[in-house]
């Protein structure tokens, strides 16, 4: 690994061998534990949080669809069709119940929806 603390390689890598060339395949894997092991904390080391490194391309597609990207744009920056993309992630979008009724209720000109979940 680089003994660059942040940023990419001139080149555009996050990895480098220890002689700064492109690591070999036989050696990702170990590069990218020993990376997990310096980024994460134990728990997480422990989980499979980030397992492998296509693990995090599944964390920003999910993070885009749950901040409100437009699916088409998600689909595109992923290149994905719109179809494969929902198919896939659909079940990943959580949390938004609210915001979309309110969305739609503004459409309509009826203002936002009461709450159902609000502590009182």
């Amino acid at each position: 690994m680089t003994g660059v603390e942040f940023g990419t390689a001139e080149d555009a890598r996050l990895f480098s061998s220890e002689r700064g060339n492109v690591i070999a395949a036989s050696s990702y894997s170990r590069a990218w534990k020993q990376a997990r092991e310096l980024a994460l904390v134990p728990d997480q080391v422990s989980s499979v949080l980030a397992f492998r490194p296509y693990d995090l391309r599944h964390a920003g597609v999910s993070q885009w669809l749950n901040s409100g990207v437009p699916a088409p744009e998600v689909a595109a920056r992923a290149g994905h069709s719109v179809d494969v993309l929902l198919k896939i992630y659909a079940k990943c979008i959580d949390g938004q119940e609210q915001e979309m009724n309110d969305r739609i209720m503004q459409g309509l000109g009826e203002g936002t929806v009461a709450r159902t979940d609000a502590v009182t």
